[in-house]
């Protein structure tokens, strides 16, 4: 059966994004730890916000988890931009993982005005 979140084109990339920063953080140097964290924990909120909003019966609390989840898409950004400063991450990934960003954050910028 599933749940109906898991339909959503806006879940399964959110789903498929924390799991491509989950495996390029899997190798940062020694030392960035903070970093790898921080990225791991913000790319998970963006999927976890959206099954949780989805368990709402009230369309404000459901638009407040999408906001959250939006938030949590935005925050990767800057993190991103430090790991290629840092080159831990070269521009090309950097822009790939960005895009993904600005995908994501469009289709949540939808839920919530929905």
């Amino acid at each position: 059966m599933g749940f109906l979140f898991e339909k959503l084109d806006v879940y399964r990339k959110s789903v498929d994004f924390a799991g491509k920063i989950g495996d390029l953080t899997r190798n940062f140097q020694r030392g960035n730890y903070y970093l790898a964290d921080q990225l791991n924990r913000a790319s998970l909120s963006i999927a976890a916000n959206i099954a949780e909003g989805n368990g709402r019966y009230h369309k404000l609390d459901r638009a407040s988890f999408f906001r959250i989840s939006r938030g949590s898409a935005f925050e990767c950004v800057p993190i991103l931009e430090i790991c290629k400063r840092k080159e831990l991450i070269d521009n090309v990934k950097n822009e790939e993982l960005k895009k993904d960003i600005e995908d994501i954050s469009k289709m949540l910028s939808g839920l919530i005005n929905c």
